[in-house]
């Protein structure tokens, strides 16, 4: 081959070869870049653990996180606890890098991350939700996060819900989480039948605190000891007769609770109630 070949085949080689400077770099995410609301910064793997066991997550849950960012809750949750997980991501170059995150964790079957804007996002089927998020970020989704089903498990890595006071609060070098579980909407007035007696049962209601007093007569009896997680409520009063009956049950659909009541003299039976 002469010379001149030689030269015209090198080029062209070089021509028909993609650039080395033309390949595109792959996308590696920046702590502190820019996002729709927030700006990124991942959360360190000892808070991804303690957040995941605060909501007692099994195979049996339906984990979303909100904001997944590189998908570290995500996978964590398909990959020690074995739920299914999705991650909801704005940024897309974001949510494909962490679906690539998925794959390599050998988690793809239980583990998705999505782009989409959280807000507009429908998770209502989530028996759990994750973010760490800004607190007015945290007090948007209080609504939305307020109307899930009762016991849904909610999990915030630093920022808080301002008045809804959280159940749990744990603290890992510095860093906070906080926990708590959707409450049954209970507030008004309801139909209480016990041990063969009617009494109209008055309930207020904020967040997970209850108060509230059971009619006998012109006399309003104070509640005791109330409590209601998820749907599971609890409640004590002391009769006209000066016993104390203690309640619990569970809060249903249609405006019914139900339950069992026993009282410090031994007596023990069963209890609904009727939402007026």
């Amino acid at each position: 081959m002469n010379t001149r070949s030689f030269l015209a085949l090198a080029a062209a080689l070089v021509l028909a070869a993609p650039s080395f400077a033309q390949q595109p770099k792959a996308y590696e995410p920046q702590v502190g870049q820019a996002g729709k609301d927030v700006i990124w910064v991942p959360t360190p793997d000892e808070v991804v653990d303690r957040m995941l066991r605060m909501a007692q997550v099994t195979k049996d849950d339906f984990v979303v996180d909100l904001g997944a960012g590189d998908g570290k809750i995500a996978i964590a949750a398909a990959k020690k606890f074995g739920a299914r997980s999705l991650g909801i991501e704005y940024n897309p170059d974001m949510a494909k890098h962490a679906q690539g995150n998925v794959e390599k964790a050998g988690v793809a079957g239980r583990a998705k991350i999505v782009q989409g804007d959280i807000f507009a996002s429908d998770f209502a089927s989530a028996t759990v939700v994750t973010m760490y998020l800004l607190p007015a970020l945290n007090l948007k989704l209080r609504p939305q996060l307020l109307q899930m089903r009762p016991g849904t498990r909610v999990v915030s890595h630093s920022f808080t819900m301002e008045d809804w006071e959280p159940d749990e609060t744990s603290s890992m070098d510095g860093r906070r989480a906080y926990f708590w579980v959707v409450p049954a909407q209970v507030m008004g007035s309801w139909s209480l039948e016990a041990a063969g007696e009617k009494h109209e049962l008055s309930l207020e209601q904020k967040f997970q605190k209850l108060d509230g007093s059971v009619a006998y007569d012109k006399t309003q009896v104070g509640l005791r000891d109330t409590r209601l997680r998820g749907f599971v409520i609890s409640f004590a009063y002391v009769d006209q007769a000066g016993v104390r009956r203690d309640f619990t049950g569970r809060v249903l659909a249609g405006g019914r609770m139900e339950g069992s009541w026993k009282a410090e003299t031994g007596a023990e039976g069963r209890w609904t109630a009727t939402k007026k």
